[in-house]
This record gives structure tokens, sequence and C-alpha cells, in this order.
């Protein structure tokens, strides 16, 4: 091997174990892997950044904008509501809304899919008393399943389809990967129906009446009449032993206490942890007499500005009782001042000078005025907030993988000055923090148990990028605006299909019609863009060029086929689809499919076969990321609300990925043979 080949596949092998490992998010491993092949020589400065213009990169971008149009006007959840049926059994349910999600994932971003069908997949287990991750996991899985089936279902298909490209072969078409894709995800929906659903872990029992994420940790507030002052921590476990919960710390003087003491007596003023179910909460509240905390700082704040109020209406009060004579004529001073001229009023002869008699006449209407504003403003203040009181609900919500929230804390959000809202607790299945739960960095896939006004949560769930698990009335906000967004969809997928633009300008085109339409907010439109994907893509797709251009995706290619292949075409594409799977369950998709495909193209050269079969193996594999959370966003978003651990994929992922390999190698061979 050269000394270059040597150096990027180094770059590549720590690229893969920072992925796997996951200290740094994937944006920052890709940009890192593109900086390190800069400073190393093997890519020029003028260059590096050539990844960024790369026509899937801009796909990519078009199709996270044109999601949101889809989302914003309601027209997929009125579409939800018609094809889920009210009245079913079981397996139809759940097979009717995998196949929807599998549908909608072909034509939009599947983890905008997945999230429009959480709140639809919450009712069903509701309605049929199930666990929720025995609804869940299917629909995350029928999402990525229907990824496959177009060019712009999924960012691998993208980079798969640039790769062929960049090999003179030309693009794929936007219909090219249906006929093997479409079957697969058939195949793959029909097994979740009849039999994948039943292989998931109930990690949790769900009544009629409520849906369950798991269990919650909440603070709570001793106050000073509660029944738990005095009371050691084992005194309170046998008073609430009646309820589905327990005390798991205790915080004094806003220091965390360990439960490792048990003989330590509860004060009033102390904070309670509480780890208990969603409905078991508030009979714990009710039967130890404690409050939710809210944030201090907050309280504190508010009661600041009570007092502060409190002295400004009391010096007004003085002030305005300084001179009894003045006060007496303050009722007809606001006339006076507006249709008297003042220099020709008659003062009694003991308020002093006529011209000090107006001054304080002038004075004293002000004072007037400005004194009845404040009590009119406070006034107003506590009507809004006895209104909102009486509006205050309690609602669950998720975090999105790529919210706005992640490693963020409850302290440092703010979240009573600036939302009106309080995070009452958090489910986090598998872990426990031992952290405070305003000290406690959020994660993907977390749960939030939110108090507030619906308002106040819907804006919340809106900026910070969070999914509400309740179902919600399905509404179109603009009948217009949603037929506007479906039409233009629908041009721009028959102007990619038919070959009339390149995907990239006929996206680029429906985005621009988005926006004049104005479907999208403009203030919305790069705020539907991640970020962090374009980062990732721009920056790998750099990276695999230069595998391919060093030769080392030669070298990697041909240390395969000799040694596990043996020159065997066959052999060689179930081993390019095997490896992709497996790189794809634990590191990003798009990242597997960057790398894979430099290998694929060289392997297909080698033997001398059509490297579209290759390709098409590297953009399945890299689809069917289904025994990790951490392999595809859309399985990190249930880990939460489904009330899973890590392990808990494989139980019906593994069947899932060994069905894939069953059904898409003879697929391949038949529509993409050698």
């Amino acid at each position: 091997m050269t000394f270059d080949q040597i150096v990027i596949l180094a770059i590549i092998a720590i690229t893969i174990v920072l992925f796997i490992w996951g200290p740094w998010r994937h944006d920052m491993v890709a940009l890192a892997s593109l900086l390190a092949c800069v400073f190393t020589g093997l890519i020029e400065p003028e260059d590096a950044f050539t990844g960024f213009g790369h026509p899937a990169v801009v796909t990519v971008a078009c199709v996270l904008v044109l999601s949101r149009g889809l989302q914003s006007t309601g027209a997929m959840d009125v579409l939800a509501q018609k094809v889920v049926p009210k009245k079913s059994g079981v397996t139809l349910a759940i097979g009717t809304l995998t196949a929807l999600g599998a549908g909608m994932s072909g034509f939009m971003n599947n983890v905008g899919a997945m999230a429009l069908l959480m709140p639809v997949a919450t009712d069903l287990a509701d309605r049929y008393e199930l666990p929720p991750g025995r609804v869940l996991m299917p629909l995350s899985f029928g999402t990525i399943l229907g990824g496959m089936t177009t060019l712009i279902g999924t960012p691998p298909n993208l980079i798969v389809s640039g790769f062929r490209a960049s090999a003179g072969a030309g693009s794929f078409g936007m219909f090219d990967f249906t006929p093997v894709g479409l079957v697969v995800a058939l195949v793959g929906v029909l097994f979740v129906a009849l039999i994948g659903w039943r292989l998931v872990p109930a990690r949790t029992q769900v009544g009629a009446n409520t849906f369950e994420t798991g269990t919650y940790l909440t603070e709570a507030l001793v106050g000073e009449k509660s029944a738990a002052i005095g009371k050691s921590l084992v005194e309170l476990v046998k008073m609430i032993g009646d309820e589905d919960a327990q005390v798991i710390g205790l915080v004094h003087n806003n220091a965390r206490v360990s439960t490792a003491m048990p003989g330590l007596r509860v004060r009033a003023g102390d904070l309670l942890v509480i780890e208990s179910e969603p409905e078991s909460l508030s009979a714990v509240l009710s039967s130890l007499g404690l409050t939710l905390a809210a944030d201090p700082a907050n309280d504190e704040k508010e009661k600041k500005d009570k007092d502060k109020g409190d002295k400004e209406a009391k010096a007004d009060g003085a002030e305005q009782g300084e001179d009894k004579k003045t006060a007496e004529m303050k009722t007809s001073a606001s006339t006076l001042h507006k249709d008297v001229d003042l220099s020709t009023v008659e003062v009694p002869p003991e308020l002093g000078r006529t011209g000090e008699a107006a001054q304080n006449v002038e004075e004293a209407g002000d004072k007037q005025r400005d004194g009845e504003r404040r009590a009119e403003q406070r006034k107003e203040t506590e009507e809004k907030r006895a209104r909102d009181r009486a509006e205050v609900v309690m609602r669950e919500l998720v975090v999105l993988p790529d919210s706005y929230l992640i490693g963020r804390t409850a302290q440092n959000l703010r979240l009573a000055g600036r939302y009106e809202i309080n995070l009452l607790a958090l489910s986090r299945q598998g872990r426990r923090s031992v952290k405070r739960l305003r000290s406690t960095p959020l994660m993907g896939g977390d749960a939030l148990l939110m108090m507030g006004t619906e308002d106040s949560l819907r804006n919340f769930a809106n900026e910070q990028r969070c999914v509400p698990l309740a179902q919600r009335d399905i509404t179109i906000p603009n009948k217009e605006k949603a037929y506007v967004a479906l039409i233009a969809m629908a041009l721009a997928v028959a102007g990619a299909a038919f070959g009339l633009l390149p995907a990239a300008i006929s996206f680029a085109t429906c985005v621009l019609a988005y926006m004049a339409l104005k479907v999208v907010p403009l203030r919305n439109v790069y705020e539907s863009v991640d970020g962090s994907v374009i980062v990732l893509l721009g920056a790998l797709i750099s990276v695999a060029q230069v595998m391919e251009s060093s030769g080392a995706a030669d070298v990697v290619a041909k240390s395969m086929l000799d040694t596990v292949a043996q020159g065997n075409p066959v052999v060689a594409l179930v081993l390019i689809l095997v490896v992709t799977m497996t790189l794809s369950d634990f590191m990003n998709n798009a990242a597997t499919a960057a790398v894979m495909c430099a290998i694929a193209l060289s392997a297909a050269d080698q033997l001398n076969v059509n490297p579209d079969s290759f390709l098409m193996a590297v953009a399945i594999g890299a689809s069917c990321a289904f025994l990790t959370p951490v392999g595809h966003q859309n399985n990190t978003l249930i880990l939460g609300p489904g009330g899973f651990k890590f392990g808990d994929y494989w139980p019906m992922g593994l069947p899932m990925e060994l069905l894939v390999i069953a059904v898409s190698v003879p697929m391949l061979l038949w529509v993409w043979p050698l």
C-alpha cells in the first residue's frame, strides 16, 4: 500500500470508531475527517468543500424543506386520519399504520413522517391496551423501509446515485430504486403486522385510559404542612408503598443527598426526587402533601416583581395623600387640564400663588392617571394569570433527534421566563440520572412531562422541535396551501421521474414555489434544513472521493474478495450488503453509504460485473438499521416513549434484517443482473 492509502484508511477507521463510540456529534466527526484529509495533503484546500455543492446535498436540503411544507399544511395529518381504521383488529391496525408510514417516507423525510404518525401510534396503543413500544417500533421500522423505495426517500439513495454519476454512468432515476425497494418494504410490512410486533419487548403496561412512557423522575417540594416533614426516607417509602412510586433522592439546601442515609429526616423546603408512573404521581403528591417544584429562580423573580409592584402602589398612595386639599380636587383635574386655561383658574388663597396651585393641580391629575393606569395593568395581569392557571395542562413531549434541546438543561433554557411552562419530570428509559432534574442535559428520545397552557406548550414544541405524544385534533390550517403543497410536490416528483430535470433542480424549483406561495413561512425555510445532516454529507462525500482516487477502496475491496468471496460475484454482493447493514446499525446511514459506495464500485470493477447491482446493495443495506437505537434517527426517537433499552431492538430487528437479505438478494440479481 502507498502512504496515501495508509493515511486515508487510518482516517476512515478512526472516523468509524468515533461514529460508533459517539463522543462527538456525527457532523463534527465528518468535519474532523475532512480537515484531517486537508492537513495530511490528501485534499487540496481549494477543493475541501466541493462536496457541499454535490447534487445529493442540495437535494437532501430541498427535501427537508418540502417535508416541512407537507407537515405544516396538515395534508399528511388528514391522510393519516382517513387511512388508519377506527375499528379493526390489532394486526390490521398496526399493519395499516406501518404501511402508511412506509408510503409517506417514500416522498418525504422519514423522521418527519415518524413525527407526524407518533400521536396516531400512541392512540392505537391506548385503544388496544398495548405497550406503546409494540406500536412505535413497527412504525419506526416501516418508515425506514419506505425510504428505500424512491430516490428521495432517504439520503443514502441520493449518495448512491451521486457515486453512479461520478463513475460516468449517470444518476439513478426517481423510481429506479422502486422494484427492489418496494418488494422489500412490502414483505417487511407484512412481517411486522403478522409477527414482528409480537416480538417487541413489553416494557410497560398500558391501561385503557392512559398512555405511559415509563417511569418519570420528578422533583416535589415539601411544604410547611406536608406529611413528609420529620419522616425518614424509609418511612416515606412505607407511606407510598401502595403506589407505583419510590423516593430515590433528596435535595437539601440545593445539594443532592444520598439515599444511602435512610435515617435522614425530611424538612420543610426540601425537594424529594420521586420515581413514579405518570398516573401514580398525583396520588403520591396528595398522600404526602407535596407540590410540584417550579423553577426557584423564576419564583424568586415573580416574588420580587410582586413586591416591587406593591411598593409602587404604596408610594402612589402616599404621594396622593400628601396634600389633602389637592387630593380633593383630583376628580376635576383631568377635565380642567383638557378644557381650561390654567392661567385663568381662581385658586383658594390657602393654596398659595396661582402658578403653584395650577402646577399642583396638574401634577395631581398626572399622578391620578398614572396610578389608575398601574392599577388597571395590575388587574389585567392578575386576570391573565388567573385565566392561565385555569387553562394549565400537562403534556408529554418527546425530544426529536435533531432538537435544539439536546445537550441543554431546563435551568439554562429558562422555561418559565421564556415560555411560561415548567418541566415537571423526565423519562429516560434504561438510564437513571444522578443529577438534579433541572441540571440534567436533555437527549434525543427523552420524554418530558411539561406543564403550561396549550398555546405555550404548542409554541415550545414547534420552536424547540419536540413531538407531542397525545393525539392531536386533525385539521388543515389552510386548504389552499395544502393543495398547493401536494400539487407542487407531485410536479417536482414527475419532473425528476421523467427526466425533464435533474432531481436537485426539480426539487429546488419546488422549494422556490413553496417560498413564493408561502406554503412554508420564509422565517421557517432555513430552520427546516438540518445543518448537521448537510455538513455530514458535504464532508464525507469529499472524504469518500479521496478513498476512491487514492486506490484505498481497491485495496479494501480486493481484500474482501480474496478472503471471503473468493471471486464469486454473488457472495461478494451478499458480503457488501451485510457489511453495509452492520455498519449502518452503529453509525449514520449516510456516512455508511459514502464509505461503502467506493468499495462497492471497486469490487464490481475487479469482478468485471454490473456496478449497479453493488450500488443498489449499498442502498438497501444503508437503509436497514434495525438492531440498535443509534443506527437511525427514528429508532432514537422511540427510545423514551417506548420505554426501550439498547438491547430491545434486536428481537424484531434481527429477523427483519435476515428477511431483508433473503428477499433483496434475489430481487437484485433479477432486476439488476450481474
